[in-house]
């Protein structure tokens, strides 16, 4: 939503704004664009008589500026809707959609189109470095965005991907999630098999070879090219690895070397959203080897891996990683980068699908790399996260961010790698953390 605002704003627009819980780096990025943003959400927000309001899809009947919209008749739209009629019409839309990597990877096709002059507009569900926003217009009949599987809005219940009509489409990957919405898993097939329809015969859809849930929904019915990527194996698009860590690859076309991609990047889930990016920038005319070299100045998304500070022999990062898969690939590629130094995990299960307790034991084995699991259990949870203990020894359970604050404290002069892994603020642990620590 915050992207769309300042797109919104870049169209010329007077652009203002509600929300709960405002906080970096989405609400400095709006106040640098000009848009006011109301804390809560009231009535009298709407005192300006807006011409238009987006209601985003965290908002449902009951909430009292969406009944004022909708007692005084003001004329409403969700974000996919507008975003399609305003904005993406004449465009040669590439949508990335995926359960894990969505912004990762829009990230760096962005940053290729980038690279290479074409001056994109995109959408983003984080902020890339590269650009310091997460949304623009652009300069040029391309669009990016990060095609996202949940609904669209209270009033429209289809998946948001289904308005973006891309020509180049990735498919990332597909595992349950979003429990708040999809009963089971064969409903977010039928959801990207949705996506799958709308993509036209002379486009193209990019999806790792050994996919199963992927494979399953093109199963069901494709009328557009695939094209296939691996990791040391033999799709048409390989990455055969130099370093386990993924921090150095070579890619290959039908088994011709197109060149090596060096980064700061690591895991096999980073080395399979390049491989995406670098295909889907091929669609579009750009040779693999200028796709590679853009990527070796790739900057990643904030709060993806961020590092925020470096105390006295404690790596502290800043990661998004909300499901088990994204946990587990994240550990496991720190842990080839730095070997056998220490890693604490520092998990919030904020997401509507952990919160309510559909990922217990995935949850406590994807932290199998790190020597120690802090888990936050806020009085707001549903379960008790003390089941977890049963499944990994290295998993304690802490009711407090004060508690998490002390045990690092301790931990701290051990020296390590500190992961905070959450989805929102995290309570601003953040600030208190590195404030202890210095």
């Amino acid at each position: 939503m915050g992207g769309l605002a300042v797109i919104a704003r870049q169209l010329g627009y007077q652009v203002s704004g509600s929300d709960q819980n405002v906080y970096p780096p989405m609400s400095i990025q709006l106040a640098e664009q000009g848009i006011e943003l109301m804390e809560g959400y009231r009535a009298e927000n709407l005192a300006n008589n807006p011409d238009l309001v987006i209601i985003g899809n965290a908002l449902s009947r009951g909430n009292p500026e969406v009944e004022a919209v909708l007692n005084r008749g003001l004329k409403y739209v969700s974000g996919p809707q507008w975003l399609a009629e305003h904005v993406l019409q004449d465009k040669w839309v590439l949508g990335v959609a995926g359960t894990h990597g969505k912004t990762t990877t829009t990230s760096m096709l962005c940053w290729i189109l980038e690279h290479e002059g074409l001056k994109p507009g995109f959408l983003i569900g984080g902020i890339p470095l590269n650009f310091g926003i997460s949304a623009r217009l652009g300069d040029s009949s391309f669009f990016v965005i990060e095609a996202d599987e949940y609904d669209s809005a209270f009033f429209d219940k289809r998946s948001k991907f289904v308005h973006y009509r891309p020509k180049t489409a990735v498919l990332n990957n597909l595992e349950y999630d979003h429990a708040d919405i999809f009963p089971d898993l064969d409903a977010i097939k039928k959801q990207f098999h949705h996506l799958v329809r709308t993509i036209p015969g002379e486009g193209l859809i990019i999806s790792p070879e050994r996919d199963s849930n992927v494979n399953d929904v093109l199963a069901m019915g494709c009328w557009t090219q695939t094209v296939k990527t691996s990791i040391n194996a033999e799709a048409s698009w390989n990455a055969k690895l130099l370093k386990e860590d993924g921090s150095q690859f070579n890619v290959q076309l039908d088994n011709k070397e197109q060149g090596c991609v060096e980064w700061s990047l690591t895991g096999d889930h980073n080395v399979y959203n390049a491989l995406s990016a670098i295909v889907a920038a091929h669609h579009v005319g750009i040779e693999p080897a200028d796709a590679i070299s853009a990527l070796g100045k790739f900057q990643n998304v904030k709060r993806r891996m961020e590092v925020i500070a470096r105390l006295n022999g404690v790596t502290i990062y800043d990661d998004f990683a909300h499901h088990p898969t994204a946990i587990e690939t994240t550990l496991a590629g720190l842990r080839k980068q730095v070997g056998r130094d220490r890693i604490i995990a520092i998990v919030e299960p904020r997401s509507n699908t952990m919160r309510l307790g559909v990922h217990t034991e995935t949850l406590a084995l994807s932290l199998k790399d790190a020597d120690l699991a802090l888990i936050f259990q806020p009085e707001t949870m549903n379960w008790d996260l003390s089941g977890l203990k049963k499944y990994a020894g290295n998993i304690e359970i802490c009711l407090s961010l004060e508690a998490i604050i002390a045990k690092l404290k301790f931990e701290a002069r051990y020296g390590g790698h500190f992961v905070l892994m959450s989805n929102g603020s995290f309570g601003g642990i953040y600030q208190q953390l590195l404030k202890e620590l210095a």
